[in-house]
């Protein structure tokens, strides 16, 4: 039985990843995100980078040469190790972010749709709160309280970026709840936990892979924006500290594009190629759009 389950699995596996080759978007996403995560893994060995580690008064601002590809930064620094390196702070925000909303999320949603009545009222009153509360001042006053810090900043994106997951596990949940398969396994004595994990979860498993993506490109352009308004944490290299150094010490009135030009691209690119991934993604695991 095991052994068949396997099989079966093997083989979605590969059909996935067979329409992700063909699915122009998903290819051209999955291609540029892999690019980024190469250069975030590989990137700060070849490169090093010292956020703390100055350059010359004569080396400020230098546009770019032979010496300094994209010249140097207002305290001398290589703007492409710094971009380099920043590369990994910001896609390890993202992903860590998106790890805890989407956690957050899904349990909220699973056990609100298959509970109902109180516990779903609750839940959906909380969820509700944090969907009309506006993201941006709630995470700055969070990210002020708790201390500009990498991980305050993970938990800042995590708890306040999982209520759209919620809404949209419990709605797919109500209707998996109806199935007849899961009135067979209650009927045959299982618990709640039992048929939430394992009849519940993998049913919704593809919707939630496919907004998993399309969190993952929001929860990178909240660490920038958070960075960029001054709440980030100095001590990493990230490409929200970069623009945010870049605008406090006028590199754009001195003209010097090299400075905010790139982490900007770098920024855009990330999260058109997740949010290229995530459409293609629901294309491919939604049958429905997948008939259209």
């Amino acid at each position: 039985m095991n052994s068949v389950k396997m099989e079966l699995r093997k083989r979605k596996i590969k059909e996935f990843a067979h329409q992700v080759r063909v699915n122009k978007m998903a290819f051209v996403g999955s291609l540029t995100l892999g690019f980024f995560i190469l250069v975030a893994i590989f990137g700060p060995i070849l490169v090093p980078f010292d956020v703390m580690k100055f350059g010359l008064a004569t080396e400020m601002l230098m546009p770019p040469s032979s010496q300094h590809i994209l010249g140097t930064d207002d305290m001398g620094r290589d703007v492409l190790a710094y971009l380099i390196s920043g590369a990994r702070v910001s896609l390890m925000v993202g992903a860590l972010a998106t790890l805890l909303s989407m956690g957050i999320g899904t349990l909220i949603g699973i056990v609100a749709g298959y509970k109902g009545k109180v516990i779903d009222n609750v839940l959906m009153r909380i969820t509700d709160f944090f969907l009309v509360i506006p993201w941006l001042p709630l995470m700055m006053v969070l990210a002020a309280i708790l201390g500009t810090s990498i991980w305050n900043i993970i938990l800042v994106i995590g708890i306040t970026s999982w209520a759209g997951t919620a809404r949209i596990v419990r709605a797919q949940t109500l209707s998996v709840r109806e199935q007849q398969f899961v009135e067979r396994t209650v009927s045959l004595g299982a618990g709640s936990i039992h048929i939430m994990i394992h009849h519940i979860l993998p049913n919704v498993f593809p919707l939630i892979f496919a907004n998993t993506v399309l969190i993952a490109a929001a929860a990178i352009t909240s660490e920038t924006t958070l960075s960029f308004l001054g709440l980030g944490d100095p001590s990493h290299a990230s490409w929200g500290m970069m623009l945010h150094y870049a605008f406090e010490t006028g590199a754009t009135s001195a003209g010097a594009y090299w400075y905010f030009l790139p982490p900007g691209l770098c920024v855009v690119a990330v999260v058109l190629a997740f949010t290229l991934m995530g459409y293609a993604f629901d294309e491919i695991l939604n049958p429905k759009l997948k008939e259209r």
